[in-house]
C-alpha cells in the first residue's frame, strides 16, 4: 500500500529516508501532534539520545493504539533545538532503531527552543493504513 519514491534521477537521500513516500488505496491516516520526550510518569530524560528513545515508544503506543505498525509511517518530521545540533547521529540512531529498516519521507527542523525548556527534541508523525 505503501510505496518508496526514489527516483534514480535525484541524488540519493542524505540519511535512512525516503524521498516520498506514495499511499495506494488507504483507508485510515493518522497524523500525531508533536510527540514529546515525556515519560508516563511526567518526567523528562536529561539527555538527548534518552529523549529520542521515549519519543519513538510513546510514538509506537500511540499506533498501537491506533492498530497500525511502525511500518504505517509515512512522513517523520523531527524538531531538534538547536543548541543540540551536535546529537543529531544520537537521534537519527534512535529513530533508524524503532522503525527496524523501514523508511519514510523525514523532515529535520532546528528550533531556538520548544515549549518546555526541558525538551530538546519532538517528532510528528504521519502513518497509512
Amino acid at each position: 500500500m505503501n510505496h518508496q519514491i526514489l527516483p534514480p534521477t535525484i541524488a540519493p537521500p542524505a540519511a535512512n529516508y525516503a524521498h516520498a513516500v506514495l499511499s495506494v488505496d488507504a483507508s485510515r491516516l493518522l497524523h500525531t501532534s508533536g510527540v514529546v520526550p515525556t515519560r508516563p510518569d511526567g518526567s523528562v530524560p536529561e539527555a538527548i539520545d534518552d529523549q529520542a528513545v521515549v519519543v519513538w515508544q510513546t510514538i509506537e503506543a500511540i499506533l498501537t493504539e491506533a492498530d497500525m505498525l511502525l511500518s504505517s509511517i509515512v512522513s517523520i518530521t523531527t524538531y531538534v533545538v538547536v543548541d543540540h545540533l551536535g546529537a543529531l547521529p544520537a537521534v537519527m540512531a534512535a529513530r533508524d532503531a524503532a522503525l527496524g529498516g523501514h523508511r519514510a519521507s523525514s523532515t529535520l527542523v532546528t528550533v531556538p527552543a520548544l515549549a518546555r525548556p526541558e525538551w530538546k527534541m519532538e517528532i510528528a508523525v504521519v502513518a497509512v493504513a
